[in-house]
């Protein structure tokens, strides 16, 4: 069975994680997670990207060596992941010696190819985004849009890949294969990208100008450009590993689509005699408060500290819910109280509730087996066959949010059956027919909540798991298995009580 390998893309370590980053970790988590639970073999790959010239100015900023320097911030992206319990089976960091020989062996193979010249190069560059810029990269009154920061001209030799000459190659490629750019729409602004002719690429940097970079094999007196090497750990994490190449999925931001990912890269492997990977998935951006990350200005959330607040599935479940993968999102206070509140505490966490609370009050905490099943009971069933029938292929299309809500939507009805049967009244009765239904009301509950919860399981493991713990459920190794309606959990045992979702108190 072909390994499904995954990767993100490796953070740059000039600041602290933040919302984006956070977002990135978990929906590739979630990727991972349900391919596993569908019975593929996963291997997840994430990372931070350590060279270039801001980190080399950083470093020099605080007194201390750039390795230092990135020794020093790494680990808090590796924390970010197992604070927002990430499944990675790997964590690549591009100063490692790994990462380092596959660089330097793909460049050895392109320079000798001659795919690799050396020439002058006298034109305009932007420090903060590391690259040089033609003027197409203007506003059109001329300026340079703010993302370049400060641009200078320059003059000086360098090394460049023939990027220009697969450009048919590559428009064909993305032309007949509509699963390399996920979503679709965004082929389009590659495929207008590529719609102008491309320049050779520079895939290196003066060691007067920049030091702090993995040296070119066959010049050192220059360094790789930070996008080949960055863009290369996707192979280098597995290149002593030929099975697992190509990659799956790649996902990204839409920002780094264009170039780097959709035609940089595709390029370098074709040049190299690489497979290409099957999929580029690039999301969008989330603002907060509708406005723009800020760390200066405080709008600004920081993941571990949010996770502290509120728990990790809390935020692992509203950046899955509230975003459609592909488009932008907003992250406020407000709207996250308000998916915490009615669909976490007040209906899943409230339905664990009830249940726990019944089955101890009028089964002495033992799960009962249903007496004859009526109408509710029937339509509770048939609520949760469409639920599933339905989550599963919108999760299979990476439509998370969608499939949350269907999930979500069982849970609701869940909590409807209970308020029409109302086994408060039933277990005050002694009339036989009442505790009957009180029985199979009971027993009702628990699978349903077992099933419910089961949907959950990629984006709240931890919830799942104490739901299952509390129900004194041991979930089998095969996930669909575990979506049938049998109630299998008749004669197990319950806890009294179990908060999932404590409300919240709003900081003022």
């Amino acid at each position: 069975m072909k390994t499904f390998y995954i990767t993100t893309a490796i953070d740059y370590v000039n600041g602290s994680p933040h919302l984006g980053h956070a977002y990135e970790k978990v929906l590739t988590d979630v990727i991972a997670r349900f391919r596993r639970m569908m019975g593929e073999k996963v291997y997840f790959l994430t990372g931070t990207d350590e060279h270039g010239q801001k980190i080399q100015q950083s470093a020099r900023a605080q007194g201390i060596e750039p390795q230092d320097y990135v020794d020093g911030i790494a680990p808090e992206f590796k924390a970010m992941c197992e604070k927002l319990e990430i499944s990675n089976d790997d964590f690549i960091r591009t100063t490692e010696t790994r990462h380092k020989k596959v660089v330097c062996a793909l460049l050895l193979q392109l320079f000798d190819k001659g795919e690799i010249y050396k020439a002058e190069y006298e034109g305009y560059y932007s420090t903060r985004q590391e690259q040089f810029l033609q003027d197409k990269d203007r506003n059109e009154d001329g300026s340079w849009p703010e993302i370049y920061g400060e641009v200078t001209q320059i003059t000086e030799s360098n090394y460049f890949f023939k990027l220009a000459g697969y450009q048919e190659w590559l428009i064909e490629h993305i032309k007949t294969h509509p699963e390399f750019i996920i979503p679709r729409y965004r082929a389009k602004q590659v495929l207008e990208f590529l719609a102008e002719p491309l320049n050779d690429l520079c895939i290196s940097r003066p060691k007067e100008r920049l030091e702090w970079g993995i040296p070119l094999p066959f010049d050192p007196d220059f360094v790789t450009y930070v996008w080949f090497d960055a863009l290369t750990n996707y192979y280098s994490a597995v290149a002593d590993q030929p099975d697992m190449w190509p990659a799956s999925f790649h996902v990204i931001g839409k920002d780094i689509l264009v170039p780097p990912h959709a035609v940089y890269w595709p390029i370098i492997l074709q040049a190299c005699g690489l497979a290409l990977p099957q999929s580029i998935l690039a999301h969008g951006w989330w603002s907060i408060n509708g406005a723009k990350m800020s760390k200066s200005t405080g709008n600004f959330v920081e993941p571990a500290q949010f996770v502290d607040q509120f728990g990790v599935d809390a935020l692992r479940y509203f950046l899955i819910r509230e975003m459609s993968v592909g488009q932008d999102s907003d992250f406020s206070m407000e709207q996250f109280l308000v998916r915490y509140n009615s669909e976490l505490a007040n209906n899943l966490g409230n339905l664990v509730n009830r249940t726990l609370n019944m089955t101890t009050r009028f089964a002495d905490s033992i799960v009962p087996a249903p007496a004859e099943l009526g109408e509710p009971e029937a339509i509770l069933q048939a609520a949760w066959t469409k639920a599933r029938d339905e989550s599963i292929p919108l999760f299979e299309q990476f439509q998370f949010n969608v499939g949350l809500e269907r999930a979500m939507s069982f849970i609701t009805a869940t909590n409807t059956y209970i308020q029409q049967r109302e086994p408060w009244k039933l277990g005050k009765s002694e009339d036989p027919a009442d505790q009957a239904l009180l029985r199979t009301a009971l027993a009702t509950m628990a699978e349903a909540l077992r099933l419910g919860s089961s949907l959950f399981l990629a984006v709240t493991p931890s919830s799942v798991a104490k739901i299952r713990g509390v129900l004194s459920y041991e979930a089998g190794p095969v996930w669909k298995d575990e979506l049938v309606w049998d109630n299998r959990l008749t004669g197990n045992a319950v806890e009294k009580t179990c908060i999932l979702f404590p409300r919240p108190e709003k900081k003022s």
